[in-house]
């Protein structure tokens, strides 16, 4: 599956954006998959930022984020968000999200080590 990540952009510190993640080419597959997003910002290794599982029902967020990024799924439409809020110019990084299939539709996972697909980035920047 491939994925396309979208939704980046400059912003201000204490703004919001919203992140969304898709697989046009291959409709209705996402929904068999949990969704990782991650970052990297220059310099610096890759980190999870939030994860859902494939049924919508478990997630993780990374301690930084925790309280100010929201990642939902909408099966319907194949696609999964990440709403980030209260923006800072700590969150600068390429975004990528990434989808894989775990032991049940109830797992989610947090390390990009266990992500077998990946898309492109899209970059956020927060201006101080």
């Amino acid at each position: 599956v491939q994925l396309q990540a979208s939704g980046g952009g400059l912003v201000q510190a204490g703004g919001s954006l919203r992140l969304t993640c898709a697989a046009p080419r291959f409709p209705l597959e996402l929904d068999y998959y949990a969704i990782g997003w991650f970052r990297q910002a220059p310099g610096k290794e890759r980190e999870g930022v939030s994860a859902i599982s494939a049924n919508g029902g478990h997630t993780y967020y990374a301690d930084s984020v925790k309280g100010r990024f929201t990642i939902s799924r909408d099966n319907v439409k194949d696609t999964v968000y990440l709403q980030m809020n209260s923006l800072k110019p700590e969150d600068t990084a390429v975004y990528y999200c990434a989808a894989d299939i775990f032991g049940g539709d109830d797992v989610v996972e947090a390390s990009p080590a266990e992500y077998g697909f990946w898309g492109r980035g899209t970059l956020v920047t927060v201006s101080s």
